[in-house]
């Protein structure tokens, strides 16, 4: 991947949408600086049509990402700052009476937003934390016995601190398999820094908003997640995807292996990063590269370094060849 962008406008003919993606990435690229990396996972978890988890510390720019994320899309942006005392109702609404028309009125929560930023996740109790299972797996909430839709592009970008676990409720397996990709922003470079210290000082209101403009058209996104939910997956990389998955579930050191629906998302994942990439079918590559994010948030690994245990198990599994006709000619 050359991560310019150049392929993907020339791949897909210079279609709108994709050239907006590729201004998306751009733009995203100079509010979290020297990231290349993370912001190309992050865009692979949306078009995945997934939800993304960050762990990391605080003050790394998870917020900014998100913020800046909802701003080039054109979408509603909500945030949620969990604390213990948060209550399912704060996140997914409630019914209200209304005394001047005698009846009940349903006020909606930040989840009717396009992207939700639910800050220090696991510091909500497991009651509130699950009002998100629905609106995750399914894109709607139910009130009262009543179902709310929502989005059709409903993403949820959480954080979570790695380090303070004290008053903290740590996500249980079924929620954390909501998410398609567990990322880690990490400290910038010096030289981003020194970049970063100089921009501050001549940060203006235009340049704040250049940052923030709108790329997306309505529509656009959900265009985007469906042309990579039509990127071709061979045969042989389909058994190479359940071999890896097979491993995992049998690994001395893995109590909790992948679940069909962590395959399924592992898949899709692979074929968002096939299509930024400006292909239209993925490679052996595509699934490697991907699996880390997408299986260190959902497998249950007895190992202090996990990472290493994932590694272990992709060298294990011989790499398909692709057929002569799917090949990448340069």
């Amino acid at each position: 991947m050359n991560g310019t962008g150049e392929t993907l406008v020339s791949r897909n003919n210079g279609s709108p949408p994709c050239e907006k993606l590729y201004q998306l990435r751009q733009q995203l690229n100079g509010v979290l600086q020297g990231k290349a990396q993370v912001v190309e996972q992050v865009l692979v978890c949306l078009l995945a049509q997934g939800h993304l988890l960050l762990e990391d510390q605080p003050g790394l720019g998870k917020t900014t990402l998100a913020k800046a994320l909802a701003g080039g899309l054109g979408e509603r942006f909500a945030r949620v700052q969990c604390t213990p005392d948060l209550l399912p109702s704060d996140i997914t609404g409630f019914n209200l009476f209304n005394q001047k028309q005698q009846e009940f009125e349903f006020r909606p929560g930040p989840v009717f937003a396009d992207v939700l930023l639910a800050d220090e996740i696991n510091r909500a109790t497991p009651r509130t934390q699950s009002a998100l299972l629905e609106a995750m797996a399914e894109r709607q909430v139910s009130i009262d016995g009543q179902r709310f839709p929502l989005s059709q592009t409903f993403f949820v970008i959480a954080t979570q601190n790695p380090i303070e676990q004290h008053g903290t409720y740590p996500l249980p397996e079924a929620q954390l398999d909501r998410f398609a990709m567990k990322l880690s922003i990490g400290y910038p470079a010096a030289t981003e820094e020194m970049r970063m210290l100089s921009q501050a000082r001549r940060a203006d209101a235009d340049t704040r908003a250049a940052e923030s403009r709108v790329v997306f058209a309505e529509g656009d996104l959900l265009h985007l997640q469906q042309c990579v939910a039509g990127v071709d997956v061979a045969c042989n990389v389909e058994e190479y995807l359940v071999a890896l998955a097979h491993r995992t579930r049998t690994h001395s050191r893995v109590h909790l292996g992948l679940s069909p629906r962590g395959l399924l998302t592992w898949q899709r994942c692979a074929q968002s990063l096939a299509f930024l990439a400006g292909r239209d079918f993925v490679t052996p590559d595509d699934v490697q590269e991907i699996a880390l994010p997408v299986l260190e948030v959902r497998l249950g690994i007895d190992d202090p370094q996990p990472r290493h245990v994932i590694r272990e198990i992709l060298e294990e599994i011989p790499v398909p060849c692709l057929p002569s006709s799917s090949r990448v000619t340069t």
